[in-house]
């Protein structure tokens, strides 16, 4: 979840830290206040598009940072921070930081490593979910329905996912390989020269495996010769002759065979450094027979340089190991097969990737299937959600279609069907709001007040499936009021129970509901002006939250009001968790 965030010297905000806790927070306050600029810094802090608007007048950068703590090591960033390189310690802390130039340019860090605003933006969509009346939300993205779905049944999903998948790049290779050889004859033709002319320059050179490890060894010798005649000549030495280490050896040897006569224990010893004797004297008739195989061959040094220069000259073209030069020349040779067989070689490609297009078709309508009643269990949960939200009217469904294919794709009743990463599936989720309507792509719902309904019904359902840690839900309330009002607020902090969940609000329902009440104010300090945030305790929540119902002025009434209904939301809370 997001722990603290520190703010500085962005737009009205001069120097700000936030400390945050798990479960509801709201931020609450005047409008102008700063609210949503906090959520702005947020936004940039997991990706979003910078502008030296952002900079607060008279300084050189505005700098954000974020410290996230996600103890689950099974969490999705996990694989992401191993993908970009990034380290996370045992303490799962992971900090964003991002710092935007008053002259324009953006400058990221993840646990203190410079990355792009691309990677950065990777690492905020798994952290933090932003929700907002102006902009598209994920939920609201054509494009991610498929995922969002599979995500509701990962578990039954996965396993056949994964066959698939194995069995659709093994496709894609070969379709990969079987375009490339139907290219025209004379790009063939000058294909088919230039891997022979690779192959018997690689051939004639008649490399050996390893060979350039075991020249190179043998080059350091060589040039090393002396010291290692003298060294070895040296050890040889000192080991062997009168009055050398052999000699003492033997004699303390001697010695302790003579007074483990006396002593169990020394005795022990005595088989000990036997034992080192007779190494040493081995070792000592290795070095001998090596002094005298030792030879310096100016000759053979020439040698080895010529054939290395010639070597690397080789590795300039073919690979950077005398291995990876014998791989690339069994490569092309196959290669070769190939294009001189390309009509044979055409024709058992056709063959095989008709047999592993069916084979991937086969998976892919297990998987269609899979959706199919994945789709119906999640229309009817979301169709509750819609009822509690009092869109009871309201009709729910998820949309599927098939892309045409080409001649040659794997076929569904006749008609060629374009396989995708993920199956042949593509699919939207679809709403009416009213009887009689139709069915519309969600984004295209009109109201305010429905869209956010709708969003929070979406949101209550996949937040559990969707990995993120931290909802940010600013002002998606507006425009609503009554009855509604106390039913989003019992969603959002619903949502809150398996996310740490931030929501900027207007109304006192949804201010009630919170964990954590935090204000938003702003002040005017020698003609500058700045955000502060507090935390309210008990009294001053009411205080606040009656200050929402009746605008400038708190009466009795305003303040027995609020704090029935923070009476009510904890009600709900207690009953919420005795379920």
């Amino acid at each position: 979840m997001l722990t603290e965030l520190s703010i500085k010297d962005f737009a009205i905000i001069d120097s700000i830290t936030i400390t945050f806790s798990d479960g509801l927070t709201v931020l609450t306050g005047e409008t102008g206040a700063g609210k949503s600029i906090i959520i702005d810094a947020v936004q940039l802090l997991a990706g979003g598009r910078g502008s030296v608007e952002f900079v607060r007048h008279g300084s050189d950068k505005a700098d954000i940072e974020g410290l996230f703590i996600i103890p689950n090591i099974k969490h999705p960033i996990y694989r992401t921070a191993s993908d970009y390189g990034i380290e996370i310690g045992t303490d799962g802390m992971i900090i964003l930081n991002r710092i935007i130039t008053s002259n324009g340019k953006s400058i990221c860090r993840i646990n203190g490593k410079l990355v792009t605003l691309a990677i950065l933006k990777e690492f905020g969509k798994t952290l933090i979910d932003i929700h907002s009346q102006n902009e598209t939300q994920s939920l609201m993205d054509v494009d991610r329905h498929i995922e969002l779905l599979d995500l509701y049944k990962q578990n039954e999903l996965n396993s056949v996912m994964t066959d698939y998948t194995e069995i659709y790049t093994k496709m894609k290779n070969l379709k990969k390989r079987y375009q490339k050889l139907s290219e025209n004859e004379q790009e063939m033709a000058q294909r088919l020269d230039l891997l022979e002319f690779q192959l018997k320059e690689i051939e004639e050179a008649n490399l050996q495996p390893d060979e350039d490890e075991q020249l190179t060894e043998k080059r350091r010798k060589l040039l090393n010769f002396e010291k290692i005649y003298q060294g070895v000549n040296q050890a040889y030495d000192a080991l062997y002759g009168e009055q050398k280490g052999l000699d003492w050896l033997s004699l303390a040897m001697q010695g302790l065979e003579d007074a483990g006569e006396h002593d169990q224990e020394i005795a022990g010893k005595k088989e000990e450094i036997t034992n080192h004797y007779y190494m040493v004297e081995e070792l000592t008739f290795y070095l001998r027979n090596h002094l005298d195989s030792l030879e310096f061959d100016p000759d053979h040094l020439n040698t080895i340089e010529s054939r290395l220069n010639e070597i690397n000259r080789l590795k300039k073209k073919y690979g950077q190991t005398v291995n990876d030069m014998l791989e690339y020349a069994s490569k092309i040779e196959e290669e070769i097969d190939e294009i001189k067989n390309k009509d044979s070689h055409l024709l058992n490609m056709q063959e095989e990737l008709a047999e592993i297009g069916e084979d991937a078709l086969v998976e892919a309508k297990h998987i269609h299937d899979l959706r199919k009643e994945a789709a119906k269990s999640l229309k009817h949960a979301i169709q509750l959600e819609l009822k509690d939200l009092y869109l009871e009217k309201a009709s729910f469904d998820v949309d599927f279609s098939m892309k045409k294919g080409k001649d040659g794709d794997p076929e569904i009743n006749g008609v060629p069907i374009q396989l995708q990463t993920n199956g042949f599936d593509t699919l939207k989720f679809m709403i009416s709001t009213n009887p009689g309507e139709p069915l519309k792509e969600i984004h295209k719902v009109a109201s305010g007040g429905e869209l956010s309904r709708i969003m929070l019904a979406l949101k209550k359902v996949f937040a559990s499936h969707q990995g993120v840690t931290s909802v940010i839900f600013d002002e998606v309330d507006t425009g609503v009021s009554g009855r509604v009002a106390q039913s989003i607020a019992e969603k959002i902090y619903g949502i809150s129970n398996g996310s740490q969940v931030l929501c900027i609000t207007h109304l006192p329902q949804v201010a009630s509901m919170a964990d954590t009440h935090l204000q938003i104010e702003k002040h005017t300090t020698n003609d500058r002006t700045t955000t502060s945030v507090k935390g309210l305790p008990k009294e001053e929540r009411v205080e606040e939250i009656s200050r929402m119902m009746t605008g400038t002025e708190i009466t009795f009434t305003s303040m027995e009001h609020a704090r029935e209904l923070i009476l009510l939301a904890d009600r709900f809370k207690s009953n919420l968790i005795m379920k």
